[in-house]
């Protein structure tokens, strides 16, 4: 789901808000109900299913690279 990270401009908190790519409304800032919010930048939240390598990549772990099931 594509949740995004704002800061207001009037209050200065920042918040979480889920937004659809048919949303066109301007997120409102919960704390004081301004619509002077900037969208910021946030890390990605994912994790890849395996093990760094070291070069960049990942690799699966034993027990799913074996065929035991």
């Amino acid at each position: 789901m594509p949740i995004f990270e704002f800061k207001c401009s009037n209050c200065n908190k920042t918040f979480e808000t889920l937004m659809l790519p048919s949303d066109t409304d301007q997120p409102v800032c919960p704390s004081c109900n301004s619509n002077l919010v900037e969208k910021l930048i946030s890390a990605a939240s994912f994790r890849p299913n395996g093990i760094p390598t070291g070069s960049g990549g990942f690799k699966l772990p034993a027990c799913k690279t074996s065929g035991g099931g």
